[in-house]
């Protein structure tokens, strides 16, 4: 479920989990309710000034405790959260290891690592150690990109081939997470 209504910061504090915790905690609503992970706050948009609250809590398989509380309201200071439900699926997962859309990272079949930024065999970590692109090659005379330095190649999305590291927020796979349907059409597009 999810808490809607909040600000990101409260007297000059932005809100935090454990700010969230205690507060429920303090709420009657939530009396008989147990967390089952600390709540994460993400802001509503990259520009809101307000944030949106995800619980996961215990509860029947009927769901007669969410049911309780779903569409109640709360205070917290001068405002009004409202607890809403959502939706079971979180969206298409991304792999932490290969970089591909649709399994976790603990059930990809990848033997080795790969990096987000060029897809070397490698973690994006040492990108700069290891990227053919910044390291120094004597037969090429390329040098080194230097310490600090951004680097100054292109970038090649491995899942739409856009020039955009694989985790970048404006790749079409990410604009469409929560979507299904149109990862399965972009992956027969592609292939």
């Amino acid at each position: 479920m999810k808490i809607i209504g909040l600000p990101y910061k409260i007297n000059q504090n932005i809100i935090s989990s454990d700010f969230i915790e205690d507060v429920l905690k303090e709420t009657h609503l939530f009396n008989s309710v147990t967390l089952t992970s600390k709540p994460c706050v993400i802001k509503a948009s990259p520009k809101s000034d307000m944030v949106v609250v995800w619980l996961d809590i215990w509860d029947s398989q009927s769901g007669s405790l969410a049911k309780n509380i779903i569409n109640c309201c709360f205070n917290i200071g001068c405002f009004i959260a409202t607890i809403k439900d959502t939706n079971m699926n979180p969206g298409v997962p991304q792999c932490k290891n290969c970089w591909k859309w649709e399994h976790l990272t603990l059930s990809c079949c990848s033997h080795i690592s790969r990096c987000a930024k060029c897809y070397g065999a490698h973690t994006t970590k040492h990108y700069r150690e290891k990227a053919w692109c910044c390291m120094e090659n004597k037969k090429t005379n390329q040098a080194a990109t230097k310490k600090g330095e951004l680097c100054p190649h292109i970038f090649k999305c491995m899942n739409c081939k856009g020039d955009h590291q694989a985790d970048s927020y404006s790749c079409p796979y990410w604009h469409n997470r929560f979507n299904r349907d149109e990862h399965g059409r972009k992956q027969q597009e592609l292939f």
